[in-house]
């Protein structure tokens, strides 16, 4: 599965930068939305090392803008006294419609704006933004049993195969 994942990010052009891998197991994901991050030189050249993190990181709209709050982009090595604040707000850019789409839905009670991962799209740096509700105790550990099973089919099943 990872394996046809990765081929087809590379198919349109898209270079991983980070994935927020906890989201998946705190939220239960509703929507997702593809939006470009407004960067600094300095920023962008940390991405390109590939070095950044989404965690605890969660977006805001705030008077009709959506900013990226949390995220963590280590200052750029080779960097002078100009270089970025690594945890500085970052503006996400959207369309009006879009926001508004947004808006209503993550203002609705329980609902946040989690990013799910950032990476380079055609040079361009996107952040993929999605709409998702926290999990229970319980629901967490009731997907963790069904990924489990699933796991333990797949390797019954790719056995089968082999004899």
């Amino acid at each position: 599965m990872a394996r046809n994942q990765k081929t087809a990010d590379e198919d349109e052009g898209i270079k991983p930068i980070a994935r927020n891998k906890r989201a998946f197991h705190q939220y239960n994901i509703f929507d997702k939305l593809e939006c470009g991050i407004v960067l600094t030189g300095t920023e962008v050249k940390s991405l390109r090392e590939g070095s950044a993190s989404l965690e605890d990181a969660y977006a805001k709209i705030d008077r009709g803008e959506v900013w990226l709050l949390g995220s963590d982009i280590p200052e750029y090595a080779m960097g002078n006294r100009m270089n970025h604040k690594p945890k500085r707000p970052r503006k996400l850019l959207l369309h009006r419609r879009e926001i508004a789409k947004f808006a209503g839905k993550a203002s609705e009670r329980g609902f946040t704006l989690v990013p799910l991962r950032m990476y380079f799209r055609r040079g361009r740096a996107k952040v993929e933004l999605a709409i998702a509700r926290g999990k229970q105790g319980h629901d967490k550990r009731e997907a963790l049993k069904k990924a489990d099973a699933q796991r333990d089919i797949r390797r019954a099943m790719s056995g089968r195969r082999r004899s």
